[in-house]
C-alpha cells in the first residue's frame, strides 16, 4: 500500500472500503487495489495526486439517505469498489433475494419474492478507474450497433448501476468535480441547488431515448457458504442473422466473499434454457479470463458478458467453483433469472448519438 500520507494518522484500513461513514468520521483509509487513493479526516475527503506525496481535497461526506433517494447530480463513493461517481437517474428494480425465507402459510413453495429497491444510473470518474482491480474492466453499457453485423456491439465506458445502500454522498465545491467525457453534456453547475448539479435537456432525451436498452428491471440475489452472488439481466435487442432472429442480452454479475475465509473462483458452470427447447451447457474456467480472490480485504469481484439465444425468451442459472487455500471445493449457486424480451416493439439505438 502506497505510505504518501504519513503526515496525517492513519488507522489500519477497513476491508475494501469505507463500510460507513458520517461528519463524526476522525480518520478512515480507502483502499482500493495496491493504492491508497481516499483519505478522511474530520469528514473531509483527500486523496492522493497521481504523482506525489500532497493530498488535494475530494470534499465533505454527508449524511447517507436511510429513506428516499438521491437526486441527479449527487456525488459520491462507492462503498465496495471506491471509485468517485455522480449520479444521472434512479432506477425501481425488483430485488429476488433467495436468502430472505418467504413469510408463507405454504412451507413447500419455493416462489421468491420480489421486493422493490432503488438502483442509480451513475457515471464513473475516469481518474480511479485504473484503481478499481476488483473489476474485470472499467464498467461499460454495451448496445448493438445498428448495421448487419449481428454481433457488433459498442460500448459507452463509464456508466455504472449502483444500488442505493452502496452509495456514499458527498459534497464538493468544484464545478467539474467527475471527469467523464459526458460529465458536462449532461450535467451543468447550478449553485443554487442541492446538489449543485441538475440534469442538461441532452441527459433527459438521452434517458428517454435509450430507456429500453438502459432499464434496470431485475435483480437476483443468492449466498452460499457466505459468497454472495447478485445477478442483473439487461435485454438488448433482436438481430436477423440469415433470416433467422437472434436476441441479445448483457448480464452484471457481482460476487461477494461475506466472510472471513480466503477463496479463489476457479470454474464457472452454466445451463442456459432457450424457449425454442435447447439446453446448452457451458464450462470453463475461471470468469472473463481471470480466477478472482476474494478476501476480506478485497471481498468483491463484478465482471459484465453477453448471451444470445434464437428465441424470445429464455433461463440461465449454474454455479461458481471455489477454491480454499487448503485445497479443497465447493460450489456456489448462481440465482436462475430470466430472459425476456418483451422490449422488442422498439428498435435498439442507432449508434452512440446524444
Amino acid at each position: 500500500m502506497c505510505s504518501d500520507v504519513s503526515c496525517l494518522p492513519c488507522p489500519p484500513p477497513p476491508p475494501a472500503a469505507v463500510t460507513a461513514c458520517n461528519t463524526a468520521v476522525l480518520t478512515v483509509c480507502l483502499v482500493i487495489g495496491d493504492c491508497l487513493l481516499v483519505f478522511v479526516y474530520f469528514g473531509h475527503i483527500f486523496r492522493n495526486r497521481p504523482n506525489g506525496n500532497v493530498l488535494e481535497t475530494v470534499g465533505v461526506f454527508e449524511a447517507p439517505k436511510q429513506h428516499g433517494k438521491y437526486e441527479s447530480g449527487q456525488l459520491f463513493l462507492h462503498s465496495v469498489f471506491g471509485y468517485r461517481g455522480i449520479v444521472l437517474f434512479p432506477w425501481h428494480a425488483r430485488l429476488y433475494d433467495r436468502d430472505v425465507k418467504p413469510q408463507s402459510l405454504d412451507h413447500g413453495s419455493k416462489e421468491v419474492k420480489g421486493k422493490t429497491h432503488t438502483y442509480y444510473q451513475v457515471l464513473i470518474d475516469t481518474r480511479d478507474c485504473p484503481y478499481i482491480s476488483q473489476r474485470s474492466q472499467t464498467e461499460a453499457v454495451t448496445f448493438l450497433a445498428n448495421h448487419d453485423d449481428s454481433r457488433a456491439l459498442y460500448a459507452i465506458p463509464g456508466l455504472d448501476y449502483v444500488s442505493h445502500e452502496d452509495i456514499l454522498p458527498y459534497s464538493s465545491t468544484e464545478q467539474i468535480p467527475i471527469q467523464h467525457e459526458l460529465f458536462e453534456r449532461f450535467l451543468i453547475f447550478n449553485p443554487s441547488k442541492t446538489p449543485p448539479f441538475t440534469s442538461r435537456d441532452t441527459l433527459r432525451a438521452w434517458q428517454e431515448k435509450n430507456h429500453p436498452w438502459l432499464e434496470l428491471s431485475d435483480v437476483h440475489r443468492e449466498t452460499t457458504e457466505n459468497i454472495r452472488v447478485t445477478v442483473i439481466p439487461f435485454y438488448m435487442g433482436m438481430r436477423d442473422v440469415q433470416n433467422i432472429h437472434v436476441y441479445w442480452w448483457r448480464y452484471c454479475i457481482r460476487l461477494e466473499n461475506l466472510g472471513n475465509e480466503v477463496v479463489q473462483l476457479r470454474e464457472r458452470h452454466w445451463r442456459i434454457f432457450s424457449l425454442s427447447g435447447t439446453l446448452e451447457t457451458v464450462r470453463g474456467r475461471g470468469v472473463v479470463g481471470r480466477e478472482p480472490v476474494l478476501s476480506k480485504e478485497q471481498p468483491a469481484f463484478q465482471y459484465s458478458s453477453h448471451v444470445s439465444l434464437q428465441a424470445p425468451s429464455g433461463h440461465m442459472w449454474g454455479t461458481f467453483r471455489f477454491e480454499r487455500t487448503d485445497g479443497s471445493h465447493f460450489d456456489v449457486r448462481i440465482p436462475p433469472f430470466s430472459l425476456e424480451s418483451n422490449k422488442d416493439d422498439k428498435a435498439p439505438p442507432a449508434g452512440y448519438t446524444l
